[in-house]
């Protein structure tokens, strides 16, 4: 079964961390890009960051650079999302995201993105 599953996350405090992990099934995560993105309430979906297949190239956000780091280990299948120095802006329901076959170098846009996750609530209190 093709799917992506997130956990993760959870309350934290402005200043604190958490990482997230995207876990795959159904397909060789090696030959995919993943991106991570973000809905906040009333908000539109944006783009977090993502991760070439080999996980030699690496994009963020603006918001988030120097704050985040992501990273993937293919034998265990997942992605993970570290997010330090968290602001009360952070708040929103996190997914994952497998970048079209093709798309190695991966993706910010969310329409090149095929299979999603469920997400993972982060809450920042300040």
């Amino acid at each position: 079964q093709l799917q992506l599953v997130e956990s993760g996350g959870g309350f934290v405090q402005s200043g604190g961390s958490l990482r997230l992990s995207c876990t795959v099934s159904g397909f060789i995560l090696d030959n995919y890009a993943i991106g991570w993105f973000r809905q906040a309430p009333g908000k539109e979906r944006e783009a977090v960051s993502c991760i070439s297949s080999n996980a030699g190239t690496l994009r963020y956000a603006p918001s988030v650079k120097g704050r985040f780091t992501i990273s993937k280990d293919n034998a265990a299948k997942t992605v993970y999302l570290q997010m330090n120095s968290l602001k009360p802006e952070d708040t929103a329901v996190y997914y994952c995201a497998r970048a079209r076959t093709g798309l190695r170098l991966g993706s910010l846009m969310l329409d090149e993105h095929d299979l999603w996750g469920q997400g993972t609530p982060v809450t920042v209190s300040s």
